[in-house]
C-alpha cells in the first residue's frame, strides 16, 4: 500500500473521518499524485516546499477557487504530518505554505419569525408528528445533518432534556433540547414506538434515514410554510447559533453547543450580530442614516 493510500486507510478507520471529507482529501490527494508523475517528481512524499508551491500555483493558474485551494493545501498539511508523525520525513514541506485568501461567505439565516414558521408545522399531516420533531430538534440544539440522521433513542436523555451528539473526527458533546423540541420528540416516539436502540429518524428501510432525503423533505417544508428563501439543514444551524449569540453574546459557549474544535470557526457568527446590530443601529439612531439630498 502506498503512502497515500494509508493515509486515507488511517483517516477512515481510526479517525473515523466522514465519507463526504474522505472523498474530497482523496480526490486532492490524487490531483497531487498526477502532477508528481506529470513533473517526474518521484512519490509525494518526497516533494520539497517549492515544489509543492509550484503545485499550488498551477491549481490557481487553471482557475481553481482560493476556496478550493485552501482545502487541497489543508489535506496536503494533514497527509505530511501524518507522514512527519510515522517518521517517514523529518520535516513537513507544507509547513508556511498559504493558499489565496477566500472571501468571507456570511452563512445565510432565517430570522427568529422565519424559523418559528417552519417548525410550527401541522402534526396532523402524513409524517406531520416526525416532521415537527425533525425541525424542532434541528433549531432548538443546532444539530448537524449527520447528527440528526445518526440518532439513536438511547441519546437522548427524557429526564434531563439532553442530547449526546457523536460529532465530526469522533468527538461527543452533550447538547440541550429545548422544551418544545422535546415535546414534539416525546410525541413523536409515543406514535412511532421507537425502540431504545433505534434510530429516532428511521428511513424506509428501518435504517437510519439518509441525509438527503432530509434535505429534500425541509426544502418542501419550507416551501409548504411559505418560505421562499433556500431553506437547508445547515441554515438551521446557522440559524440557532445567530439566535442564541445575538441574545447571549457568549461566543465560548456558540463554540462548545455547535461543537467547533477552534473558536475561529464559531467567530463568523460574530459578523452576522454585527450586522444584526448595525440595522437595529440604523433603525433606531436618529442621525445614523445619511441624507438622501442636503438640507436647506
Amino acid at each position: 500500500m502506498d503512502a497515500v493510500e494509508a493515509f486515507l486507510s488511517y483517516l477512515q478507520v481510526e479517525r473515523r473521518m466522514s465519507a463526504h471529507t474522505l472523498d474530497a482529501y482523496r480526490r486532492d490527494l490524487a490531483a497531487l499524485a498526477q502532477w508528481c508523475d506529470a513533473q517526474g517528481a518521484g512519490e509525494p512524499q518526497a516533494l520539497a516546499t517549492d515544489q509543492l508551491r509550484a503545485f499550488i500555483a498551477a491549481g490557481h493558474r487553471r482557475g481553481l477557487s482560493p476556496r478550493s485551494l485552501q482545502r487541497r493545501l489543508s489535506a496536503i498539511r494533514s497527509f505530511y504530518a501524518w507522514l512527519l508523525k510515522r517518521g517517514t520525513i523529518g520535516s513537513s514541506p507544507a509547513a508556511g505554505l498559504r493558499a489565496p485568501k477566500a472571501p468571507r461567505k456570511l452563512p445565510q439565516v432565517l430570522d427568529a419569525d422565519e424559523a418559528v414558521r417552519l417548525v410550527e408545522l401541522p402534526t396532523d399531516a402524513p409524517l406531520g408528528l416526525r416532521d415537527r420533531a425533525l425541525l424542532e430538534l434541528f433549531y432548538s440544539s443546532g444539530l448537524r445533518l449527520s447528527e440528526l440522521c445518526a440518532l439513536r433513542w438511547r441519546d437522548i436523555d427524557l429526564a434531563s432534556a439532553m442530547v449526546l451528539v457523536h460529532g465530526k473526527g469522533n468527538r461527543e458533546r452533550t447538547v440541550p433540547v429545548g422544551s418544545h423540541a422535546m415535546a414534539a420528540l416525546l410525541a413523536w416516539r409515543k406514535d412511532s414506538g421507537g425502540a431504545n436502540d433505534g434510530p429516532v429518524f428511521p428511513g424506509r428501510g428501518g435504517g437510519a434515514i439518509s441525509q438527503r432525503a432530509v434535505q429534500i423533505r425541509i426544502k418542501q417544508l419550507a416551501q409548504r410554510q411559505g418560505l421562499f428563501k433556500h431553506v437547508h439543514p445547515h441554515m438551521l444551524r446557522h440559524s440557532f447559533a445567530s439566535h442564541i449569540l445575538e441574545s447571549s453574546g457568549d461566543l465560548r459557549g456558540v463554540q462548545e453547543l455547535l461543537g467547533h474544535a477552534d473558536i475561529a470557526t464559531t467567530q463568523i457568527y460574530t459578523h452576522l450580530d454585527f450586522q444584526h446590530l448595525a440595522k437595529v443601529y440604523d433603525a433606531a439612531h436618529p442621525r445614523a442614516k445619511r441624507r438622501s439630498s442636503p438640507s436647506d
